[in-house]
């Protein structure tokens, strides 16, 4: 039998992969569009797409982290009182399994009988992914989070900075938004790909709302009309 290819379990790491690099581009292409919007030198330019970028990429990583933390510390407060239940009143929650089974589609004996195997073979594992759905795809990991979402705003960040400093500076506004909706749309595929997803969505929907994004932040420059030479 070949093994089946199963995308949920890169979920953990896809998900702040994706929206670290995401923001990482589109953060750091906006704010440098912003900047561009108000500067006739580049140094300006370059030094906020710079700046943005070791404080993005920090605030992400941090962020993740005690996000992913907050959703950990709950997992293990509710497997802590499931353990806890099932040392103090194990036929109520031996009950309270078969009753899960059995509104899933099991007939009542055939569910009771799945909850004892179950049970003996793993009391709190079977409580926690049927009743608490939680299992080792879908547990919290803060570290590998953070370092995931970190690393990738600063990969995606990057990219922008590296257009402020070649891109022409007479039409730096317009060559951010071409380059970044090209990395955005290549984000987009690399996203669908490993999610197993429509890939020509995900490239629509995160072009569409990145450019929503930089004409906001380029209008905002314009707006202003502060000459940061």
């Amino acid at each position: 039998m070949q093994n089946e290819t199963h995308y949920g379990t890169r979920s953990g790491w896809l998900r702040a992969a994706v929206l670290g690099a995401n923001d990482g581009i589109l953060s750091t292409a906006s704010l440098v569009i912003g900047v561009a919007a108000a500067s006739s030198t580049r140094e300006p330019i370059i030094l906020a797409g710079v700046a943005g970028l070791v404080a993005g990429a920090l605030s992400m990583a941090a962020g993740e982290y005690v996000s992913v933390s907050s959703q950990e510390d709950l997992e293990k407060a509710d497997l802590a009182r499931e353990r806890t239940e099932l040392e103090e009143m194990p036929e109520e929650e031996l009950k309270e399994l078969a009753e899960i089974y059995e509104e899933r589609g099991l007939d009542k004996n055939l569910a009771l009988q799945v909850a004892k195997q179950l049970t003996a073979h793993d009391a709190l594992g079977a409580h926690a992914r049927d009743e608490l759905g939680i299992n080792h795809i879908t547990q919290a990991n803060p570290l590998l989070a953070a370092l995931s979402s970190g690393a990738a705003f600063i990969f995606g960040g990057l990219l922008p900075v590296l257009v402020a400093y070649f891109g022409s500076l007479d039409y730096m506004e317009y060559v951010q938004y071409a380059f970044a909706v090209v990395f955005l749309a290549v984000l987009g595929a690399i996203a669908a790909k490993a999610g197993g997803s429509n890939m020509w969505t995900a490239i629509l929907r995160i072009s569409f709302w990145g450019t929503v994004a930089m004409v906001i932040t380029a209008l905002i420059g314009h707006f202003f009309d502060v000459n940061l030479a």
